[in-house]
């Protein structure tokens, strides 16, 4: 569409007091009260304008449910260290506890 040289481009932007800078990362989790956004291979460009800092993120996107992955992970270590094989008194004390692991463990012994 318009043909315009990146380095001209890169020229602009600095004029302009705008940085850009890529992050390498191997992936972003963006954690939220129910769930978690997770972003496999994503491609990060960190913006700096004047003064502001921004993130662009792009990637391969998937989402998890947080309740799960308590499930999944934390119960089973819980249930080894108290011997308590109730899983919705586990889950229910670890809200409870705001997901703290430990805290559930003291909890519960």
């Amino acid at each position: 569409m318009f043909n315009l040289d990146p380095k001209k481009i890169q020229s602009m932007m600095k004029q302009m007091g705008i940085k850009q800078e890529n992050i390498p990362a191997e992936r972003v989790i963006i954690e939220q009260e129910e769930k978690n956004i997770i972003i496999e291979n994503p491609s990060i460009i960190k913006v700096n304008m004047q003064g502001q800092e921004q993130f662009q993120i792009s990637g391969d996107i998937k989402e998890e449910s947080r309740e799960e992955k308590i499930k999944e992970d934390d119960i089973k270590m819980i249930q080894e260290k108290t011997g308590i094989k109730d899983k919705n008194k586990i889950i229910q004390k670890l809200k409870e506890n705001n997901g703290d692991i430990a805290q559930t463990i003291l909890d519960l012994s």
